[in-house]
């Protein structure tokens, strides 16, 4: 960390030839220690061409955003263009960790980056970004996004760093049987990993991938899935109060996944007809389903309490909540409209730096988690319960109660009947003797 605070101020010469805004800087240096703590701990050499991949992905793997990586790689490919050979004024500094290179530097302009690995690294900034613009001109989810970054960062340490243009089917055959037989990674991170790389060869390298018909492909196994009784999802709901309350009947009652129920806005409910639309569900799809009459009292009340709380806010004149896509840019004051409030929002607000506003975003989905999780605990169910599971047992109970799969398939918002017919397998089905004929 010494070697890190000797050369602080040629540091910020080099943030700022390269044009990183100053409320910028802190977080810059901060990546710089973790990374030099992470090469003391793992004893890895900074310089070393395999190290920056490798910190990466240890990022990764502690769940820091596609953002939070890019601006940690950046940090670091910029504290290893730091010229280092006037640092020492007072002698030598003792530190396990070796001293960054020495790269020439041109204040007046641009960092000039020599070498293949600096290169590289630009190479591999610059398929981010078209990665990114590709996915977003196809409107995919920002999940999609997330987890295509996240593989295409894990197979840019897998070849270390090699120049994306070089890339070829071999590349891609190693690395997803390193997945499979070494890592023995899961069937669908296997897949995932396999669509991310077609799509990355495919739409941001421009390149077909050529044959990958002997690529280890898993099989993916259809697991039944997890479901309560209806006295156990009474039982669930005795420990849950308030909102969180709400929000977990909502998702049983409607038959709604967690990305889709946290994600209600206002004018998604139509009290007068009882009737809750749920808009750009997974695959972009929409649809509407009865509310239950049983809750209407309690949406009722929550509303009152959205509306007091977009009170608060106009009064303390926030930019409003967070909006879908450049609606905003439609429908310029949308955002501070009653009809877009959050029906689930978050208690605090959230500051956006780029905009210097404060805005306010949805209940987090690992928030439900946790209280799902808790309220299951407490309940003593004996059986593994997210939130997904109260979308699993309407559909049960809905069959059990004989509504048709056809219908239960619609009220599911899926496009597929087969993905429905899987819990015709969670329930007791009558099946009568098998006879031969002859004893007919």
């Amino acid at each position: 960390m010494a070697n890190f605070q000797n050369i602080d101020s040629k540091f910020d010469d080099v943030l700022s030839a390269r044009k990183v805004p100053s409320e910028q800087w802190n977080d810059y240096k901060k990546w710089v220690r973790f990374y030099l703590h992470f090469c003391e701990k793992y004893r890895h050499d900074p310089e070393d061409s395999q190290t920056l991949p490798q910190f990466i992905e240890k990022l990764a793997s502690k769940n820091q955003s596609a953002a939070q990586q890019m601006q940690a790689q950046k940090s670091i490919e910029c504290y290893l263009l730091v010229p280092i050979a006037e640092a020492p004024e007072q002698g030598p500094i003792q530190s396990s960790i070796p001293p960054a290179p020495e790269f020439p530097l041109r204040l007046s302009g641009e960092v000039e980056l020599t070498g293949s690995r600096q290169k590289a690294n630009a190479a591999w900034r610059e398929v981010d970004a078209k990665l990114k613009n590709e996915i977003m001109l196809r409107h995919y989810s920002p999940k999609t996004l997330k987890s295509y970054l996240f593989y295409t960062q894990k197979f840019r340490g897998f070849m270390v760093n090699k120049d994306p243009s070089l890339l070829d089917t071999q590349d891609i055959k190693k690395y997803l049987t390193d997945m499979a037989v070494n890592k023995r990674s899961s069937a669908s991170s296997q897949n995932l990993a396999f669509n991310a790389l077609l799509f990355l060869f495919r739409h941001v390298l421009k390149k077909e991938p050529g044959d990958l018909s002997d690529t280890p492909r898993a099989k993916i196994t259809k697991f039944i899935p997890t479901v309560l009784s209806v006295k156990e999802v009474k039982s669930l709901f005795s420990k849950l109060d308030g909102p969180d309350k709400l929000l977990a009947q909502i998702m049983y009652g409607c038959g709604l996944r967690l990305s889709e129920a946290v994600n209600l806005r206002v004018h998604h409910f139509n009290f007068d007809e009882g009737m809750l639309s749920v808009q750009f569900g997974k695959g972009g799809k929409s649809r509407t389903v009865p509310l239950p009459k049983k809750i209407r009292k309690g949406i009722s009340a929550q509303f009152e309490k959205v509306k007091e709380l977009h009170e608060h806010d106009l009064d303390n004149d926030y930019a409003g909540v967070f909006m879908p896509g450049l609606f905003e840019k439609k429908s310029k004051f949308s955002a501070r409209e009653l009809a877009w409030q959050w029906f689930f929002p978050a208690q605090n607000l959230t500051f956006v730096a780029t905009a210097d506003e404060y805005r306010r975003y949805h209940v987090h989905e690992t928030e439900v988690q946790r209280m799902v999780k808790a309220a299951a605990f407490k309940a003593k169910i004996p059986k593994r319960v997210t939130p997904h599971t109260l979308r699993h047992s309407f559909a049960t109970h809905l069959l059990q109660a004989g509504y048709d799969i056809r219908t239960i398939q619609e009220l599911l918002g899926h496009s597929d009947v087969r993905t429905t017919m899987i819990y015709t397998h969670t329930i007791k089905r009558e099946v009568k003797e098998i006879k031969s004929p002859l004893d007919f």
